[in-house]
């Protein structure tokens, strides 16, 4: 390795740049013990303890079937006669059968085992990613299992966790807040034979749960069940479409992955077949040569509905329902995304050094990641040649300019700019991206809003495998059809011209991710959306080429905050007017986040947003001062798992009880606790002086203690696993 990545508060690295954004590493300072794994390397990195315990000869090479938790890929449901496993159609809940029901879960479940085996070796399942803004893919392995168990104990289809461990610890994943939080969840993970052997058990109680629970009684399949969001099993669906999710966002972190980490799956579906095509010889891809022109073409407005029905019978996340009426204005659109090769052209031109074309935002992040051209793209000759390749998922292969470019938020409107610049808008205003309302109108009208909802099957992933959606005249890369893009002229236009307008790649909006009116949260995952209605999250539409279930349906509303990938491109939009996008607070991620954060810490000055006044830590407080509670409910302080930091309890007493064994000498018998908290010290040192002074700068903290010294009945709330507690008395 050629340098020092530093994770975790063990680990602290101060990074700085130059004014050219060239990049300067200091202040490193670190205390590693050394550990087997670290032979051979020139430096210890703090990820580095989980390696080296007995898992890296099993994960190398090509994985057997051994390694399916479920089915294997070859006996699932959705495998084809070659053995390529791809995506059932997204499941009807009008009429559900057990069998149904299965045969989807084995289906999500194999698909996202395929892609694991796609890791070689150890090393890949602990290593944070380039970024560290996500956890690393170990977590993932185990948290998609965590969250069938705790939904559908939430909604009251099982009495008991499978793991309680586990289950506590890969219950929440990362949204980072801002571009350069670094510090995440480093710690000791347990290793992937063990969550190997959670996900078989997490595998059987699911399946028991889908063949036996009397809300499924399907009469052998003769009297198939309406599942809606008042049904429990609405739980089990939404952990269908949950792993679905983190199906395509792991294959993103996958495709950031150090190439010599990652190996292609014997069963995964293979790339698109341009990907075979001779590369070009040239080295400056050529319009209408290796890549078509993107005209623009002119749209006429029209009045868009936005919302899905509350009956339509497939799975939503909330913020899908609801409704809201967007008048468009007329636009002009390109015909296709843009493609590898034209961003080529701006990357050439210099674009990524040139802060003209930058918002703010955008510009402080690139000059932080020091990007000089898309994160997809291999360099393969020198600097300032500009000659690149493409990495796919498992792949390193010759650039294919006639694909959409993969780049962020930031990086699409920064080519808006330079566009306008360079060529002039065809409207009165610049350059930008599309709007959800506008892709409303660009997407084919057998398959858009309104089609669907006059007809399920208009929804197109309703009734289309993956197999099956390349087909015919409103073919698209949906669904794993492929697992790459494809060319953006590869499938026919939708009826105003465009193409792609759903799959191959996400498309970046000018809106930010937004509730409809009537919003509401669903009370198994009350916080699945909400968190992200910040003004920081952009909403991407159609799907790309690894959107399948939901992701895939025409009522998806997924987001991203605009410094992320996500197979994520973007096409040209003009128009006179204005967009008509929607936004949680002014502008687009323009420079806005400093100044609106600003806004709100001057709004909350004279608000208690204090952590040390909330409830939350003040239960926690409770637990950790007065760890005996719980006992009569039958609740332990610390959930039980190997190296449990049960050196931790009593913490305060025993501080307190130390002090009295050193014998001060005293003067008056009277005792000051500084930072008492609720008072475990406190009531502790009163044992033994004869009166005891304690403060602190929680008036919360300080009242609860109060409580108990009046003798009050105190109750507080011990998490058990998730968003489950139990209540106990202090």
């Amino acid at each position: 390795r050629s340098h020092h990545e530093a994770y975790g508060a063990a680990f602290r690295q101060v990074e700085e740049y130059d004014d050219d954004g060239g990049y300067v590493i200091g202040g490193t300072s670190a205390v590693a013990g050394a550990i087997g794994a670290d032979a051979g390397r020139s430096h210890h990195e703090a990820w580095m303890v989980n390696l080296g315990r007995g898992d890296d000869d099993w994960l190398t090479g090509p994985r057997d079937v051994e390694w399916f938790t479920g089915k294997a890929p070859h006996v699932c449901p959705g495998v084809d006669e070659h053995g390529i496993l791809r995506s059932l159609p997204l499941p009807n809940l009008s009429a559900v059968t057990r069998e149904s029901a299965k045969d989807y879960f084995d289906n999500s479940w194999t698909l996202f085992e395929t892609l694991f085996a796609g890791l070689k070796g150890e090393e890949p399942f602990y290593r944070p990613p380039v970024h560290g803004l996500r956890h690393p893919q170990i977590f993932y392995y185990g948290h998609t299992p965590c969250l069938y168990v705790n939904k559908l104990r939430v909604a009251g289809v099982l009495d008991k966790p499978v793991n309680a461990y586990f289950e506590s610890i890969f219950e929440v994943g990362v949204d980072e807040m801002l571009w350069d939080d670094m510090h995440k969840n480093d710690m000791v993970w347990p290793t992937v034979r063990e969550v190997y052997e959670y996900r078989k058990d997490v595998y059987d109680t699911v399946v028991n749960a889908i063949m036996n629970h009397p809300s499924l009684d399907d009469k052998n399949g003769t009297e198939p069940v309406m599942v809606n969001q008042n049904h429990p099993m609405w739980a089990l669906f939404m952990g269908f479409e949950h792993e679905r999710i983190h199906l395509e966002t792991s294959s993103v972190l996958f495709r950031e992955t150090p190439i010599e980490l990652v190996q292609k799956p014997e069963n995964w579906p293979h790339l698109h077949p341009s990907a075979a095509e001779l590369p070009t010889k040239s080295t400056r891809p050529v319009e209408g040569v290796d890549y078509p022109s993107n005209n623009m073409l002119a749209v006429k407005g029209k009045t868009i509905q936005l919302g899905k029905p509350l009956d339509f019978p497939s799975y939503g996340w909330d913020n899908e329902y609801g409704e809201r009426t967007v008048s468009v204005p007329d636009f002009m659109a390109s015909e296709h995304m843009v493609t590898n090769g034209e961003f080529w052209q701006f990357v050439a031109d210099g674009g990524y050094r040139k802060k003209e074309f930058w918002c703010d935002d955008g510009w402080v992040w690139r000059k932080h990641r020091n990007i000089k051209w898309p994160f997809f793209w291999t360099p393969v000759g020198p600097q300032g040649s500009h000659e690149y390749g493409l990495r796919t998922i498992f792949q390193e292969i010759p650039m294919r300019w006639d694909w959409p470019v993969d780049v962020t938020y930031y990086e699409s409107k920064a080519f808006c700019r330079w566009k306008t610049a360079k060529d002039g808008s065809p409207t009165s205003n610049p350059f930008r991206v599309l709007t959800e309302a506008e892709h409303q109108i660009i997407r084919h009208r057998d398959h858009n809003l309104d089609a669907a909802r006059s007809s399920v099957s208009a929804d197109k992933v309703m009734v289309t495998s993956g197999a099956d959606f390349p087909l015919g005249e409103t073919g698209a890369n949906l669904n794993m059809a492929y697992s790459s893009h494809n060319p953006v002229d590869f499938f026919p236009p939708s009826h105003t011209g465009h193409r792609d307008t759903v799959g191959n790649a996400w498309e970046w909006t000018e809106d930010h991710f937004n509730p409809l009116k009537n919003f509401e949260v669903h009370h198994v995952y009350d916080d699945f959306s909400t968190p992200c209605f910040d003004g920081k999250h952009s909403m991407i539409v159609g799907g790309s080429f690894m959107s399948t279930g939901d992701e895939a349906s025409v009522f998806a509303r997924f987001h991203f905050r605009p410094h992320f990938l996500q197979h994520s491109g973007f096409r040209l939009v003009a128009s006179n007017e204005d967009a008509p996008a929607t936004h949680l607070f002014p502008g687009s991620f323009a420079g806005q986040a400093a100044a609106r954060d600003q806004a709100a810490v001057e709004e909350s000055a004279d608000a208690t947003d204090n952590v040390y006044e909330t409830d939350d830590l003040l239960n926690m407080y409770w637990g950790l001062h007065y760890p005996s509670s719980g006992t009569k409910e039958g609740v332990t302080p610390i959930l039980d798992h190997n190296n449990s930091p049960l050196h931790g309890l009593r913490f305060p007493q025993r501080v307190a009880e130390l002090l009295c064994s050193l014998e001060p000498v005293r003067t008056n018998n009277r005792a000051l606790d500084v930072g008492c908290a609720v008072g475990g010290s406190s009531f502790e040192l009163a044992k033994s002086f004869d009166h005891v002074e304690a403060f602190d700068f929680s008036n919360n903290f300080i009242d609860a203690a109060k409580r108990l010294q009046s003798g009050e009945h105190v109750t507080f709330r011990i998490p058990v696993e998730g968003v489950i507690y139990k209540e106990v008395s202090v």
